[in-house]
C-alpha cells in the first residue's frame, strides 16, 4: 500500500486520528500496547457501521474477541495523524477474520498490520453461535461497497 488512495481502496472502513503524547513509551516511539487499542477503535466503528452494536444491546449476541495480533513496520512518533482501516478478511458460520492496518501521514506508509478473530457469542448463554445472516448481509454490503 503506497499511499492512502491504495489504502482507502483495501479497506472498506478507515478512521482518522491524532496521536497523542501519552501514546509514546521511554523509548520516545508508540508503545506496542497501543497499536491494539488502534485496531480496536477500528474494529469498533466496523462493528458499528454493520449494526453488530445495536444488534448485541437488542439481543445479547455479538462478536467477542478470540485472539489478535500484530506485525509492526515503522515506530510511530508524536506528532502525527494515522488513518486506521479494517475490512473482513474470510466469515466461518460461528466466527470472521478481522485484517487492520495503520498509516502514518507523517511516514506516508503502513506503520503496523493485523488481524483478529472474531467469535459470535451468545453472552446470556455464554457460547459461541452462528452469526445471524442480517449480520453477514450487512457485512457484504459494507465490504463490497469498497
Amino acid at each position: 500500500l503506497n499511499n492512502m488512495d491504495e489504502f482507502r481502496t483495501e479497506f472498506p472502513l478507515v478512521i482518522s486520528q491524532d496521536l497523542v503524547w501519552s501514546d509514546m513509551d521511554a523509548c520516545q516511539h508508540v508503545n506496542n500496547a497501543v497499536y491494539f487499542r488502534f485496531f480496536e477503535n477500528a474494529r469498533i466503528a466496523y462493528f458499528e457501521q454493520v449494526g453488530l452494536i445495536a444488534f448485541k444491546e437488542e439481543t445479547q449476541i455479538g462478536p467477542i474477541l478470540a485472539s489478535t495480533s500484530c506485525n509492526f513496520r515503522a515506530p510511530l512518533t508524536f506528532p502525527d495523524t494515522i488513518h486506521i482501516g479494517a475490512r473482513i478478511e474470510s466469515i466461518r458460520p460461528k466466527t470472521f477474520k478481522m485484517k487492520y492496518a495503520v498509516y502514518s501521514e507523517d511516514l506516508q506508509r503502513v506503520a503496523a498490520e493485523g488481524e483478529g478473530l472474531v467469535v459470535f457469542y451468545n453472552y446470556q448463554l455464554g457460547k459461541s453461535c452462528e452469526i445471524p445472516a442480517t449480520i453477514v448481509s450487512a457485512i457484504n454490503a459494507l465490504q463490497d461497497a469498497k
